[in-house]
């Protein structure tokens, strides 16, 4: 099934502004250079950000599938994501995505959990949709 989206830019990279949309309007936002490349640049969110939200779902929800594949269903799991963009040869760049996981999960350890995370970050379909990034790190802590 096609997943669909659309953004529209009006303007100048400086002076203009943009809107986006997806899920079929039920996720809707504008963007600006401001909000993009200015460190607390005004409301709005960025392709970036965007990204970052996308990871952090195909990720949460990859996890929990491994986990429960693997006998051990959990009851959550939350991953916040960090995309870090920076000056390259080739101009702005995303050059690393941190993932923050915690999950919730009866009868499992934190050393499987790690490892269940370490498999899920190199099998997500959004995560092997960023292979070019060249830093992707995670952090996974198994709460309570």
């Amino acid at each position: 099934m096609p997943a669909k989206a659309n953004a529209v830019w009006q303007g100048d990279l400086k002076g203009g502004s943009g809107k986006f949309a997806a899920g079929g309007g039920g996720v809707e936002g504008a963007y600006s250079f401001t909000s993009r490349f200015e460190d607390g640049g005004g409301p709005g969110a960025t392709p970036e950000e965007l990204l970052g939200a996308a990871h952090a779902a195909c990720f949460s929800m990859a996890l929990s599938n491994m986990l429960a594949l693997a006998g051990s269903t959990p009851e959550s799991v939350r991953t916040d994501a960090v995309v870090t963009m920076g000056r390259t040869d080739d101009g702005p760049t995303i050059t690393k995505v941190t993932l923050t996981t915690v999950g919730r999960v009866p009868g499992n350890d934190q050393a499987a959990f790690a490892e269940a995370a370490e498999q899920t970050r190199a099998t997500c379909t959004v995560s092997r949709a960023l292979a070019a990034i060249p830093e992707v790190t995670i952090e996974a802590t198994l709460e309570g």
